[in-house]
């Protein structure tokens, strides 16, 4: 049985949602095996300057991540499409192991396979150092982002 993951491209405003969503949805869950699933088996990204090629890297990165970025929490919104490609905006909250708070700002470049997983990721990443008191994420850890949390545009982010 070949793998798929819906909604499949070529996209529309609305399915391109959709992707964003679940994405977004998987990469709170912190499980790099379930958000490997995602991507095709030889996928290829750039994180920063990081170059990563197929699910088992991806499953090393992610644990690395989440590893060194602690009660991570994560807002993508969507910012253009087409047929098979989705550039979506994106902000993180995080802290290291000393406490030190963080806000990640980033835009992620995504193409699709017909089979609705994603081939190519491109990411591009700041870190802004921020105070406890200014982090704007604070939904329970144990799910994602409840529906009536703003967004990336509702934050004025």
């Amino acid at each position: 049985m070949s793998e798929s993951r819906p909604p499949f491209p070529p996209f529309t405003r609305e399915t391109a949602i959709q992707k964003v969503r679940a994405a977004e949805d998987a990469w709170n869950s912190c499980n790099p095996e379930r958000v490997s699933l995602a991507y095709t088996p030889d996928s290829y990204w750039r994180n920063r300057a990081e170059f990563v090629h197929g699910r088992e890297q991806v499953v090393a990165f992610l644990a690395r991540k989440w590893a060194k970025e602690l009660d991570y929490r994560l807002i993508k919104e969507l910012w253009a499409f087409t047929e098979n490609r989705i550039a979506v905006r994106f902000a993180y909250e995080w802290h290291d192991d000393s406490g030190n708070w963080f806000r990640s700002y980033g835009n992620e470049n995504w193409e699709f396979a017909e089979n609705g997983l994603m081939r190519t990721r491109f990411a591009c990443i700041n870190d802004l150092p921020i105070k406890e008191f200014e982090r704007k994420y604070h939904w329970d850890r144990s799910g994602p982002r409840p529906a009536d949390h703003p967004g990336l545009s509702d934050l004025g982010l």
